[in-house]
């Protein structure tokens, strides 16, 4: 998949589609909790998987049970169709 910058309006559909992420200027984040630091780690690494395979790496934080994901493609200044698609995933993931 190629990435492309999400136009405005295209950004203003963005929460629906991604349901629980917050649109920041540069970057989608969200922050995940769970019951205790192995299941916030396991989570960790199931989304790292995501990551490789797309090979589109989140900036991210743990501590304890909390996991906060940051999404931006760097290479083009923003937010793109793949941060979107890995954050969908990502939700995919922890709806499970």
């Amino acid at each position: 998949m190629k990435p492309y910058l999400l136009e405005n309006e295209e950004l203003k559909e963005l929460s629906a589609k991604i349901g629980g992420w917050r649109i920041m200027t540069n970057h989608i984040e969200r922050e995940f909790n769970f019951s205790n630091f192995i299941e916030a780690f396991s989570f960790m690494t199931k989304i790292a998987l995501i990551c490789e395979k797309h090979n589109h790496h989140p900036n991210w934080e743990n501590v304890y049970s909390k996991v906060i994901i940051k999404l931006s493609t760097h290479d083009l200044g923003g937010i793109t169709n793949l941060d979107q698609t890995i954050a969908s995933e990502i939700n995919d993931i922890f709806e499970k």
